[in-house]
């Protein structure tokens, strides 16, 4: 049970005071007390190496992973990436003309004598070069197109110093060869280095459409084709269906006459061999 105090205030008024319920709220806020030490000495009681273990265990892990993920970004980008530019075979097909024609008396940057000529040396460097300069055409838009976003992924860290440096590599690699092949051109026709690149994307484009078109003629003939031999195989297997029931209606009459002869010799054969002889039934007559 519980004690009431019963108080008389000043103004007359009384109150009561539960002694038990006070009591109850104290025990409760000193258990309350209690467990919050008991946790903080929990708390306390672990080991601070544990709390170095578990950041060092953590750290490892992300590191890994990102060593990992550096690695393959960096072979991909320098060894086996699309940055691993080589140039086309028509430059040193151009640099073994040249050695020709230096030594057939061809001079470099000298206008020629007769330009008519076909088969003069000119004529035969001027088009070794542009054959040069349309087979660079695929890896000089290549570094153009990729060039914007790559400057953009170095510009905010966003790729590595192997990758950027894969590129940058290319990219020298491309406009080496463009500086080279103008500097070409001017020693076979003096301005020419002004229009050779523009000539060549525009060359290039035109071998690329006639490829195409005659990639999809090709098609074409070869859906044509196909269709005709479908219809012919359509053809064949009618006739080979009529054939087919021809012979075997061929076959059903042979074996229907064969069996007719056959009944035929054997009625023959039981009448003349194994019939009935005549009167063999009738009855002796008596003498």
């Amino acid at each position: 049970m519980t004690e009431e105090t019963v108080n008389i205030n000043p103004d007359g008024s009384t109150t009561f005071d539960d002694a038990g319920t006070a009591g109850a709220e104290g025990e409760s806020a000193s258990e309350g007390d209690y467990d919050e030490e008991m946790m903080e000495e929990a708390v306390k009681g672990i080991d601070p190496a544990i709390y170095l273990l578990l950041a060092v265990i953590l750290g490892g892990f992300f590191y890994i992973l990102y060593v990992r993920k550096t690695r393959e970004d960096d072979e991909y980008f320098s060894n086996y990436g699309k940055f691993n530019i080589k140039l086309p075979s028509e430059v040193d097909e151009y640099y073994a003309v040249k050695e020709k024609c230096i030594n057939a008396g061809w001079e470099p940057g000298k206008p020629p004598k007769d330009k008519s000529n076909a088969n003069g040396p000119h004529r035969v460097m001027a088009q070794a070069l542009m054959k040069r300069a349309i087979a660079d055409i695929p890896i000089v838009t290549f570094i153009q197109k990729e060039s914007p976003g790559m400057n953009k992924l170095y510009a905010q860290s966003m790729c590595s110093v192997s990758q950027w440096r894969a590129y940058q590599n290319a990219e020298n690699l491309v406009s080496t060869e463009v500086d080279e092949a103008r500097s070409e051109a001017d020693e076979i026709e003096p301005g020419w280095s002004q229009v050779i690149w523009r000539q060549a994307m525009q060359y290039h484009n035109m071998l690329k459409q006639k490829h195409e078109m005659e990639e999809k003629a090709v098609a074409e003939t070869a859906a044509k084709k196909k269709v005709v031999e479908a219809k012919v195989n359509a053809a064949k297997m009618k006739i080979k269906a009529k054939e087919d029931e021809k012979t075997a209606a061929e076959t059903a009459a042979q074996e229907l006459i064969a069996a007719e002869e056959r009944e035929k010799q054997s009625k023959k054969a039981f009448s003349s061999d194994g019939g009935v002889k005549k009167g063999f039934l009738e009855k002796k007559k008596k003498k």
